[in-house]
Formats: C-alpha cells, structure tokens, sequence
C-alpha cells in the first residue's frame, strides 16, 4: 500500500491546473439532472452562488427547486419551459421559449459572482433545434474561464461533446415507468 500511496501522490502532484469546466450529462438513463444537482448542492455547501435555467421542465413543485429556493442568496433559479415538447404542441412557442431560455443563460454565465451555470435539458433543445448550435459552442468556448457549465438531457450534439470537459452517459438498464410505476416526488421530481 505505500508504493500505491507514492505512485498516486506523484500523480496528484502533476494535477495543477484549475479552471472552469463544460460538463455533459446524456444519455438514456436517469439522473442526468439528478447529478446536476448534487453538483449545485456542493456549490452551495462551498458558498458559491450558481444559476439554474431549465429549458423545457415548467413545473415549480419539484424538489430541487422546492430546496434551492430556500437559498435565494445563492441561486438563481429560473424555470423558462412549458413542459416536455410532446405536451406543448407548439413549435413556434417552444422555439421562443427556448431562446429567452438561452439569453437567460448568457447573462447567467456573464455575472462574474456566479461560479456554476446548470442549462437543464439544453441537449434538449438543441435536438430539436429551438436553439442554435453554433450560438451555444461559441458562448461556450468564450466563457469566463473560472464559469463551470453543467449541461443536462439526453442525445447531446456531438460538437458539443467534443467541446466539453467532462462528459457522462447514463445507461438505463431498468426503470419502474416501464412496468406501470408513475414519477414519485423525491426520485423523477
């Protein structure tokens, strides 16, 4: 075990450099969202302020903003969707919403006292093209270099794959829905 110690703590000692991240998760497993969050949990239990902006969820009774909510000094949390697209129906107005939902997120990730930017479901509406791409990639490559940017939802783009820092794929491997269990506050909201 102390060789093992050395060998890791050379290598710790190589890690120097700090900067912020663009990190993904996708994919068609749950918790990609889940894991944002427990990322703006340890933001907040470290004091740092963070904004949140979800592109299609638009409900205001989940537990993540039910318990972000009571940290109003450091979170910006904006719900800017109407709900899933297939609820919606309509294009146009999901493309609108969409779009303040990405100029929120610009002037999110210019405020220089936040330190973690959450686009929730992003990959979503880039999928659909409500937003666009090379608006995104370009923000992205320019941002402030301590700005950490977690972007959530399945079928990323690969350009935005290839941009990113940090990129995870949630597998699913079994889910209750399937089986005729319904989303439960406390694990889907």
């Amino acid at each position: 075990m102390a060789k093992r110690k050395a060998a890791r703590d050379r290598l710790m000692a190589q890690k120097t450099e700090e900067r912020g991240l663009i990190i993904v998760h996708t994919g068609k497993g749950k918790g990609k969202s889940s894991a944002a969050w427990g990322m703006a949990a340890r933001c907040i239990g470290h004091g740092y302020r963070i904004g949140i902006v979800q592109f299609i969820k638009g409900r205001g009774d989940t537990g993540e903003h039910l318990l972000f909510s009571k940290f109003p000094e450091q979170v910006t949390y904006r719900i800017m969707g109407e709900g899933f697209t297939w609820e919606t129906q309509d294009r146009e107005r999901d493309i609108a919403m969409a779009n303040a939902a990405w100029e929120e997120s610009k002037k999110l990730m210019a405020d220089p006292g936040i330190r973690m930017v959450i686009l929730d479901e992003l990959n979503i509406a880039l999928r659909y093209d409500y937003v666009d791409l090379e608006d995104v990639l370009d923000t992205l490559a320019h941002k402030r270099p301590d700005l950490h940017v977690v972007i959530t939802g399945r079928n990323a783009k690969e350009e935005l794959i290839d941009l990113a820092d940090l990129v995870t794929e949630m597998t699913l491997v079994k889910h209750p829905f399937r089986e005729g269990v319904k989303s439960q506050p406390g694990v889907e909201f």
